[in-house]
């Protein structure tokens, strides 16, 4: 028990960390190296893996068909089908959105690739430099977070303030600038229908600039040698306004439901949207985000996720945001404070991922 202690009291986890940060090889490049332990510092406490395990529900997130939205007749059940799956999921599957499959596959393709390359070649593009450009890392939170997550990600900041097209890696480059074009269209179709379930105009959302800040994340989870003591990503809620999600045919994503976590099964040609904290605000409590993490993969196939980030542009004159006016009555009061764009930040900057904190705060 002494010799234990001592082990546990030597441990300079910090150390560790910047070592492998130092690195650049990711996990990955772990993986591929042949481990059959894995580093402590990625080692996740008792209560986090207490229920890390497939889901036995046989309920799945909401499907929702988009090939009549054009149409009167199927629009205002769409939007009906919208409006109920991001109030009582926060996330659901779109499907017949308009993006071919071969843009799906190809997207996924090359994310792929990019993480496959030599690690000489990714770490180039290696550093940890948020809210901006172009970045490679392992685990955006990794100096931020109790422990490390089985997961590498290339995060491009798409707008409003994109970065020069060459500093997007080569071999991902087309596939990065033309996922953004589909995945805000897919966005914007959606937020309208969101909008319009809330019984605003249709393009109030947009007026708002809710789809103007972009990023583009592409993570890949690759095998992990103990995925029963560590997390793919652990449970946390996404801060903005919306998220799409592209995946590979590998599982790992699963939704808290009814206090209860739901894998989420891939549909072929399917996209999965998920509602921030940000629209759960604007919304009043409306529409939820809720709790989502993926599990290590323990697949030797890698699992892939191309994830989309929309994010409010434009703050308010003011400098604050909160509840819509519009949404508000004497029956319906608002159940947050406005806050500003520094405290929003803030918040998210300075932890590592976590679920609704920031709703919490400034919960009225």
């Amino acid at each position: 028990m002494a010799a234990a202690e001592a082990s546990v009291v030597g441990y300079d986890r910090m150390k560790e960390v910047k070592e492998f940060d130092d690195s650049k090889i990711g996990v990955k490049g772990l993986s591929d190296s042949g481990i059959t332990i894995i580093p402590k510092f990625f080692v996740h406490p008792p209560e986090t893996l207490s229920d890390v395990k497939s889901s036995s529900a046989q309920i799945e997130i909401p499907v929702i068909d988009l090939a009549n939205v054009g149409s009167d007749h199927h629009r205002s059940k769409i939007i009906e089908q919208i409006r109920d799956a991001a109030k009582i999921w926060g996330f659901f599957q779109v499907i017949n959105h308009g993006v071919q499959v071969s843009v799906l596959e190809d997207t996924i393709a090359a994310i792929k690739a990019f993480h496959e390359q030599p690690m000489e070649i990714k770490a180039k593009h290696y550093l940890r430099e948020e809210g901006r450009g172009v970045m490679y890392a392992s685990n955006n939170d990794l100096f931020r977070a109790k422990a490390a997550c089985w997961h590498d990600s290339l995060q491009v900041w798409m707008s409003p303030e994109p970065p020069q097209v060459e500093e997007i890696p080569g071999i991902c480059r087309k596939e990065v600038v033309e996922w953004d074009k589909h995945a805000k269209k897919v966005a914007d179709t959606v937020m309208e229908l969101l909008s319009l379930g809330l019984g605003l105009e249709a393009g109030k959302f947009r007026d708002l600039t809710f789809s103007d800040s972009r990023v583009f994340v592409g993570h890949i989870y690759p095998y992990c040698p103990q995925a029963d003591l560590t997390m793919g990503i652990t449970p946390h809620t996404d801060p903005g306004i919306v998220t799409v999600l592209l995946q590979n045919q590998i599982q790992g994503l699963q939704v808290k439901h009814e206090n209860q976590w739901v894998d989420v099964k891939p549909v072929p040609g399917g996209l999965i949207v998920n509602i921030g904290d940000f629209l759960q605000i604007v919304s009043n409590g409306e529409y939820k985000s809720v709790q989502h993490r993926v599990l290590a993969n323990s697949s030797m196939e890698s699992r892939i996720s191309v994830v989309m980030f929309f994010n409010l542009a434009k703050w308010r004159e003011t400098g604050k945001y909160g509840p819509l006016p519009e949404l508000l009555t004497t029956e319906k009061a608002a159940l947050y404070r406005d806050f500003t764009a520094e405290e929003f930040l803030q918040n998210f900057y300075s932890k590592g991922l976590d679920s609704k904190s920031f709703i919490e705060k400034i919960k009225l």
